[in-house]
């Protein structure tokens, strides 16, 4: 497909995105980081095949958006930091789906976006935690939980480990890297303030049981 080709919309990803070109990079994301990486994937079943979905993960590593958009077996378009949409990522990003948001307020323009996603059947990624840290999900901001009451969307909450190098820590030959897919979530209930907050500290807390759960794994095997 040529650069000035229109790209015929496909309902699952936002207006711009080229299809053909997304399924390609997720096929290179399907086997790009295990020269680097030692990867296993637990209870990738768990993935809704088909219909709305707000994929909510922990973040503590540039390589988490990456590796969930690759590995998880159905296109996901994803949340990103507007200053990732920059030089050529700026010219990629758009093209497989990502959405460029502006971290700190509400940006309509992406959630609108998003929404649009959702209800054409799509899968929305958002790191709840609103920046990289240790991953354990101590707070977590309301866009997930918003976005999936507003669209009638499932919650499905995944976790990675073994992307985190602290600093000062020596760089790692082939690490262990884990993802592991917790149970779908129904769509929070109620209308108000209230019941959203009550909504992302539902979807916070289970991201951080999952962070222990799969820790537990990690240390056992």
């Amino acid at each position: 497909m040529s650069a000035s080709a229109p790209a015929r919309r496909a309902p699952d990803l936002p207006a711009g995105a080229w299809p053909r070109l997304t399924d390609v990079a997720r096929w290179i994301g399907t086997w790009c980081f295990r020269p680097a990486f030692r990867v296993h994937v637990h209870h990738r079943e768990r993935v809704p095949a088909a219909g709305p979905v707000v994929l909510v993960a922990n973040h503590s590593s540039m390589l988490d958006g990456p590796l969930l958009f690759g590995l998880l077996g159905r296109r996901a378009v994803f949340l990103v930091k507007q200053e990732m949409f920059r030089g050529p990522l700026g010219a990629v990003l758009p093209r497989i789906g990502q959405l460029a948001v502006r971290r700190g307020e509400a940006d309509r323009r992406s959630l609108t976006a998003a929404l649009g996603v959702l209800r054409g059947g799509g899968m929305i990624g958002v790191f709840p935690e609103g920046t990289r840290g240790s991953g354990e999900v101590a707070a977590a901001q309301q866009g997930a939980a918003w976005l999936a009451r507003s669209a009638g969307a499932v919650v499905l909450p995944v976790v990675c480990r073994g992307t985190y190098r602290p600093p000062g820590a020596a760089r790692r030959w082939r690490p262990r890297v884990d993802l592991l897919v917790g149970e779908p979530m129904a769509p929070p209930a109620g209308k108000g303030r209230a019941e959203l907050a009550a909504a992302t500290e539902t979807i916070r807390a289970s991201l951080a049981a999952l962070v222990a759960e799969l820790d537990e794994v990690r240390s056992t095997t």
